[in-house]
């Protein structure tokens, strides 16, 4: 089980509801040495995958959208993978819904989403698919209500997440 400090986990949650939940997904990319493969996947429970791709999924949309998520990999870790139904029983369901319309626009289009690009192309599919314009102003709009149910859900459920080690 991932451990975490008392002390660490009570300061990241001073700052905020971001900072607490990285600290969990910080843990978890140490455990599995910064890249999830087929190797390393069992090193986290479910709830930990959750919570990674989670992780995955907010990072990547701020930076660059689906388009982005998917290109840089992650589109089966968040499409094919229970993560909507998961991260909806945490209490995230706008967040839920969102992913499952992204995957109706994923799934039929999977292999051009995921194909190899040049730095041209990959800019030509934000033109391709700007069905995916607006989800992602969607997500802009409850990704901090949603992140806060998701702290919460964490913070009622620690022990799923990681062992909280006394210093």
């Amino acid at each position: 089980m991932i451990q975490i400090k008392d002390s660490t986990l009570a300061a990241a949650a001073e700052k905020g509801m971001d900072e607490f939940l990285q600290i969990f997904t910080d843990a978890y990319l140490k455990e599995i040495d910064g890249k999830l493969t087929g190797e390393n996947m069992s090193k986290l429970n479910g709830m930990q995958h959750t919570l990674l791709a989670w992780h995955f999924f907010s990072t990547e949309m701020r930076d660059g959208g689906f388009v982005q998520l998917i290109q840089n990999g992650y589109g089966g870790y968040i499409f094919s993978n229970p993560f909507a139904k998961a991260i909806k029983q945490f209490g995230a369901t706008e967040l839920a819904k969102l992913v499952y319309r992204a995957k109706e626009i994923y799934d039929p289009n999977k292999v051009v989403l995921e194909r190899e690009t040049t730095d041209e192309e990959f800019n030509a599919m934000y033109v391709d698919f700007e069905v995916f314009d607006e989800l992602e102003e969607r997500y802009f709009d409850i990704e901090e209500q949603q992140t806060a149910l998701i702290a919460a859900y964490v913070d009622e459920h620690i022990s799923e997440f990681a062992e909280i080690i006394k210093d």
